[in-house]
């Protein structure tokens, strides 16, 4: 894979991801631009070794240790306090990230940006509706 592609795949996934960390960081959340852009970045390298870095069956490994990885990563962004629950939709969102890095480092690049488009729709027109 030619570096040109390589540093492609990483600067879309830090701009999607990046997008919608800035959000975050607008809204004041403990989780935001750095860390989401990030576990997007992260994930889009993740995905270019896999592509590049082994042959045969264990391509599709590093992808759901992605997945595995950023759950328990949101996991300890959700914190109980009393009867309320917080960071749900962070938790959420750093999900969304690394799938949206994954998109851009496997040169899905249209879904990747539909999938920052519509993650922007749920965090900025939704929140309007609640």
């Amino acid at each position: 894979m030619p570096v040109a592609v390589m540093l492609g795949r990483l600067v879309l996934a830090a701009l999607c991801s990046g997008l919608i960390g800035y959000e975050r960081e607008s809204a004041r959340k403990a989780a935001g631009l750095r860390t989401f852009t990030l576990v997007g970045v992260g994930a889009a390298v993740f995905s270019v070794v896999s592509i590049i870095g082994f042959d045969g069956p264990d391509e599709s490994r590093i992808a759901a240790q992605i997945v595995t990885g950023i759950g328990f990563l949101g996991a300890g962004a959700i914190i109980k306090e009393g009867v309320n629950i917080r960071g749900l939709t962070t938790a959420a969102c750093l999900w969304t990230v690394a799938a949206v890095g994954m998109a851009a480092g496997s040169g899905l690049y249209v879904l990747a940006a539909l999938t920052t488009a519509i993650a922007l729709v749920c965090l900025i027109l939704l929140k309007r509706l609640e």
